[in-house]
């Protein structure tokens, strides 16, 4: 069944939305007939369906964008039923027009493949009266307001937890790759393990770019939500490590490179490569730490006596400091200078600004 796997999603979505969108349908069906006196408002229940969205935010461009293009499909459906009819070419005739029109404004796709349902749908089951061209835009007004209501007042998703995973995750790979590249100055390397190290420190950048993409995700999901308040100091941390490891990740690889393409059996006895391997593991111990003080990577805070928030790992010093080197082995100039300056680089990251 290889060939359906491109129509199922990696993973379901909450029950929750589910029972929320039946929910918006359900009473946007009913509220359209008890205040329209329609006994079929197709339009109210598609909007709500449409509308309920993973976000509150999401939901009210959704009904934006669906009650324009009802609008404009009904007008334009009223329009060329009373000038030409119902026949089959004025219904094909509409699409296109609606179309060009979608085209003409740079209206959203969601406008733009909006407008033709609705004229056609007018055309093809309505009567042409202004009333009943009112009517459908009423009911789909109804059905965007009742969908965004329901998706507000039914325990808003908030994308908060996946994206501080994804965050801490990203903190733990590259403290684990730093580490890595320490053990490879100071530990003999075979050529896989070379590979294995660069393949590694490589992976780093689409963990980058999902957690920038679940991050986006929480924001998103904060927005116009009522219970965006508890999570927005907690978001905004994360963001601001996010930025920070952005270019830990690009020194890290950089590192990664320079040790996979310069090797040599010799960089164990160099005590100058020794000092750098145990710098790099500080910043390793660092970077967790300065994970830890903001709860990208767990609890981490306790109460103190005025029940204010402090982080437990307040008082444990930083170990990176400024490292200053002897004259190192000719034979590993290259390499020596390229890492210190990507650990000058990691440092400023990790410490909040350019060493002094």
């Amino acid at each position: 069944m290889r060939q359906f796997a491109s129509f199922r999603a990696a993973t379901r979505s909450p029950l929750l939305q589910v029972l929320k969108t039946s929910v918006a349908a359900i009473v946007a069906w009913l509220l359209s007939t008890l205040l329209l006196q329609q006994p079929l408002p197709i339009f109210a229940a598609i909007a709500a369906l449409l509308v309920v969205q993973p976000s509150v935010n999401q939901s009210l461009a959704k009904g934006v964008e669906r009650s324009i293009g009802v609008v404009l499909g009904v007008v334009l459906a009223y329009g060329a039923g009373l000038l030409f009819g119902s026949a089959t070419w004025v219904v094909l005739a509409v699409i296109v027009v609606s179309l060009l029109l979608a085209w003409a404004l740079k209206l959203t796709p969601g406008s733009s493949n909006q407008i033709p349902i609705s004229a056609m749908l007018v055309l093809a089951i309505g009567p042409q009266s202004s009333a009943y061209a009112i009517d459908r835009i009423l009911e789909t007004i109804i059905g965007a307001v009742v969908g965004l209501i329901i998706n507000a007042l039914i325990v808003p998703p908030v994308l908060v937890a996946p994206a501080r995973l994804a965050v801490g995750r990203l903190t733990a790979g590259v403290a684990s790759c730093l580490e890595s590249i320490a053990s490879a100055l100071t530990t003999p390397q075979g050529a896989g393990e070379l590979d294995v190290l660069l393949e590694r420190a490589r992976e780093l950048r689409p963990q980058h770019v999902k957690a920038r993409a679940d991050l986006d995700d929480a924001e998103e999901s904060l927005s116009f939500n009522p219970r965006a308040g508890r999570h927005r100091r907690a978001i905004d941390q994360d963001r601001e490590l996010l930025e920070r490891l952005s270019t830990l990740v690009t020194r890290t690889i950089g590192m990664a490179r320079a040790v996979h393409d310069n090797y040599d059996a010799s960089l164990g006895t160099d005590p100058v490569v020794g000092r750098i391997a145990e710098e790099l593991g500080r910043a390793a111990h660092d970077l967790r730490l300065m994970a830890k003080a903001v709860g990208a990577s767990g609890p981490s805070s306790v109460r103190n006596a005025n029940d204010a928030e402090r982080p437990v790992t307040a008082d444990i010093p930083a170990l990176t400091a400024p490292l200053v080197i002897a004259k190192p082995d000719p034979r590993h100039w290259i390499l020596v200078g390229s890492l210190m300056e990507d650990i000058r680089r990691v440092r400023e990251e990790i410490m909040g600004g350019p060493e002094d």
